[in-house]
């Protein structure tokens, strides 16, 4: 064989811990499991028709310090008892970022945050956190971008995304409809949601790809299509997220076949990613819910325990604790007064 003509782009590479090494290590427990299999059937429920509650999905851009994620999964858990009758609330845990260049590409690809890439780490590291937020009683999503994370960490998900730079693979499609928990799939980027429909009505169906099995070997996987896949309005060139929108996206969804089950997020092409404008889009989008628009069933916030959002440094300890390290996110205490008033306007409905 010659040699010369192989991987004459690779510079090195390591072999991983398989899936269920990992898994053993840190195994699952009897309240974390009851947690995902319960928030699955919630949300399944919503997206049925069969629970009245919002589906709320809520938490920072993305994770990069897994004290403070702890310290805001425990404010969350306690809020979402407090308004369980109303909303069903979700952790947004995003450990990978797809980035439109270059950047930071999230806490499973370089833990450490100083590009050494210790994906063997990030991958310990993120299923620890899962299991200890999943562990408090409250559930988490997070966004599906390699197709072989899920093997290390499906069993602690109650709900994954396809994200806009995504939703228009073919990769990302087979291997949703193989995702255990209910799938979010977002407009494209330039706010198409054309390819978002085609990607709902290919997550559908079943699907044969490659992939790895739990001890870490090529395999071909049969699908048989994910059921509980629905919408998700992120806006693009322009918001949106308005009545008009969301009337039009249902309706494009009902003349394709598909359920009319909506997520709208408030953050990202929809709040022009200036978190002082998802508080808006929230409410709006609870008043089209009060005017009687049916279709939306879930929202989605970019939420931290302190405001905005900071620029990563070569010094970490320079980093202010709590706040975003990717996009702008509103504070503990805005989302907590958001989600309450809100509660509050929706309980005549439940």
């Amino acid at each position: 064989m010659n040699e010369s003509l192989r991987n004459i782009h690779i510079g090195s590479f390591e072999l991983l811990p398989t899936p269920n090494a990992i898994r053993e290590e840190f195994p699952s427990n009897d309240l974390a499991s009851q947690t995902v299999s319960s928030a699955r059937s919630s949300i399944k429920a919503i997206l049925q028709g069969d629970d009245p509650r919002l589906l709320l999905v809520v938490g920072p851009c993305s994770i990069h310090d897994p004290k403070a994620a702890l310290e805001y999964a425990e404010k969350l858990q306690k809020l979402s008892q407090e308004v369980s009758a109303v909303f069903c609330i979700v952790m947004r845990t995003y450990f990978e970022k797809p980035r439109t260049t270059v950047g930071w590409k999230g806490y499973i690809n370089d833990p450490l945050l100083n590009d050494s890439f210790r994906i063997d780490r990030g991958l310990k590291l993120a299923r620890k956190l899962l299991l200890d937020i999943n562990s408090l009683g409250l559930p988490v999503g997070t966004e599906a971008l390699d197709p072989i994370t899920p093997q290390y960490m499906d069993d602690l998900i109650s709900w994954t995304a396809i994200g806009a730079r995504t939703v228009e693979s073919q990769t990302h499609r087979e291997m949703a409809s193989g995702l255990s928990s209910p799938v979010g799939f977002k407009n494209g980027t330039d706010g198409n949601i054309s390819v978002m429909i085609n990607a709902l009505k290919s997550v559908g169906q079943g699907h044969h790809f490659l992939g790895i099995d739990r001890d870490g070997r090529c395999s071909v996987f049969h699908t048989t299509g994910n059921h509980y896949a629905h919408a998700v309005l992120r806006g693009g060139k322009e918001p949106n997220y308005s009545s008009k929108h969301v009337s039009d996206c249902a309706d494009q969804l009902l003349n394709s076949g598909l359920a009319a089950d909506i997520m709208i997020d408030c953050s990202h092409g929809n709040s022009g990613k200036q978190a002082q404008h998802q508080p808006l889009v929230f409410a709006d989008c609870i008043n089209q819910i009060l005017e009687g628009q049916s279709a939306i069933k879930g929202l989605m916030l970019e939420s931290h325990l302190d405001w905005g959002n900071q620029a990563l440094s070569s010094n970490l300890s320079e980093l202010r604790y709590g706040v975003s390290v990717t996009d702008e996110c509103i504070d503990w205490k805005t989302t907590e007064e958001l989600i309450k008033s809100s509660a509050d306007k929706l309980s005549h409905l439940t």
